[in-house]
């Protein structure tokens, strides 16, 4: 698995218009945090129990038209989720798989908030909410 830190995932997409980006977070995260411009959302795991999806890589796989060497970027919150749904992308068959670094919001800060040293947003790239 490849891993880009923001700002190169964006250039990567930009460069490669057949590239994929998949939003693994949950649902709410998706829709109230807010999620990268042209992200297709295919939760990893979700609330209420936090079980990982077993389709996961079957939903992912229809979205790229089932073209497994299609690059495939992952991001979450914090780029560790990410990792895990990379891995299982991977297991699937998939061999261009790219892991966003920092991911959507980045890590905790000393007053545990995301968002102000690191990830997607932080960068200035591209999000919307819904």
């Amino acid at each position: 698995m490849q891993h880009l830190d923001p700002p190169s995932a964006h250039a990567f997409l930009q460069a490669n218009p057949a590239a994929l980006l998949v939003d693994c977070r949950t649902e709410i995260e998706f829709m109230y945090v807010g999620h990268p411009v042209g992200a297709e959302h295919v939760a990893w795991q979700e609330v209420p129990d936090w079980e990982v999806d077993p389709e996961f890589a079957d939903k992912v796989r229809r979205l790229a038209r089932g073209d497994v060497t299609r690059p495939i970027l992952l991001i979450c919150r914090s780029g560790h989720r990410s990792v895990l749904a990379g891995e299982a992308l991977e297991a699937a068959g998939f061999s261009s798989v790219i892991n966003v670094l920092e991911g959507f919001e980045g890590p905790l800060d000393g007053c545990d908030h995301r968002g102000t040293l690191a990830g997607w947003r932080f960068h200035g790239l591209p999000w919307q909410q819904s």
